[in-house]
């Protein structure tokens, strides 16, 4: 590594995910100046490792490993092989011969959503409240121009979360436009604006904190990153919050003046402001539909985009095809009290989208 001929013929290779925090005196010419970046596989990619690793599981016919590529945007190829062997488990613990389909999905839902906890116990309270927060998030992100399809709604607490809201999109995305990122605040925002609609201000939870949080990066990134910001224009204003490393300055300098920082919080604000208000919009327009939802939510606990269709367009939701119930068709849909407000305990909000 010291650049003489010594070592010549002899090559090392190296791997780091963290190339930002690198010795600079390691990339110098002579020693690591031959960088090969690998991203995420697009789908094209995905498709292909998955058939590497299929051939090591007895796979059913009607498995396509070009719709499993097309709803993994973003998985790298550990995560494709993780998939391939929690479904292989779900049929190991369905003593079936072959993996299909449906164990397929249900392994991509423990990858993206996390495990279920089923054994958690939830009041009625706590459910009704989660109910209707995620579906606050759902009917906003299916409203709103250019936001991602909704791909499953569900209330069985999972990893940290209490509910969660899926949102998969149609396609891989290498950038986002002002409308996009604007959407994503406001359905955000939808679960904590449903609690204050059906409970009252008084009885809204922690359950949103991590919604906040990322609708609050979000915005702020818009204003200082990205140059979306009509009142500050194209410019960059975010500070170098990089870790510090060997070789790297240790002393942080401010790189705006307190006049511009007070105008970013002003310009934060006033998006955060705006889409809270279209969220508002959205669920005060459609608060019938936010209660065959929940109510939905309440009685099958999951729902995918199948039923949240059917809502949207004013219809009654069909049964989701793996819920088991008796021959009877199953109990009719719990009734909503749209008067009451409990007040359920706390909760730490979890994953994105999340209650």
């Amino acid at each position: 590594m010291d650049g003489f001929d010594g070592n010549e013929g002899v090559i090392v290779i190296a791997a780091t995910n963290r190339p930002d925090v690198l010795d600079p005196a390691l990339l110098r010419p002579g020693r690591f100046d031959r960088q090969v970046v690998v991203p995420l596989p697009d789908i094209r990619g995905r498709e292909q490792i998955l058939k590497v690793h299929m051939r090591k599981v007895p796979i059913d016919d009607n498995v396509k490993p070009s719709l499993l590529a097309r709803g993994t945007p973003g998985f790298s190829g550990a995560d494709l092989a993780n998939l391939v062997n929690e479904a292989a488990l779900f049929a190991a613990r369905g003593d079936k011969r072959l993996v299909d389909m449906e164990e397929f999905e249900k392994a991509k839902d423990k990858i993206m959503m996390g495990s279920e906890r089923r054994s958690m116990v939830m009041s009625d309270s706590e459910k009704k409240l989660t109910a209707y927060h995620e579906a606050g998030h759902a009917i906003v992100g299916r409203t709103v121009p250019s936001h991602d399809p909704v791909y499953k709604v569900s209330i069985i607490p999972r990893g940290r979360a209490l509910g969660i809201t899926m949102f998969l999109p149609e396609e891989d995305r290498l950038s986002y436009s002002r409308e996009r990122l604007e959407s994503s605040i406001s359905s955000l925002f939808g679960g904590r604006i449903a609690e204050e609609l059906i409970f009252g201000e008084e009885s809204v939870t922690t359950g949103a904190s991590n919604d906040i949080e990322r609708a609050t990066e979000i915005a702020r990134n818009m204003v200082t990153k990205w140059g979306l910001s009509q009142g500050l224009g194209p410019m960059s204003y975010s500070e170098d919050d990089g870790e510090v490393f060997l070789g790297h300055s240790v002393t942080q300098h401010k790189s705006v003046s307190d006049e511009t920082a007070h105008k970013i919080d002003e310009e934060v604000r006033s998006i955060v402001d705006r889409n809270y208000a279209r969220a508002n919009s959205i669920l005060t327009e459609e608060l019938e539909k936010l209660h065959v939802m929940a109510a939905a939510l309440m009685k099958y606990e999951t729902i995918d985009s199948d039923q949240i269709d059917d809502i949207m367009a004013g219809k009654e939701p069909r049964i989701p095809t793996d819920w088991m119930d008796d021959d009877s068709g199953g109990p009719p849909l719990p009734a909503v009290d749209k008067t009451e407000e409990p007040k359920p305990d706390s909760t730490i909000g979890g994953p994105a989208s999340s209650h």
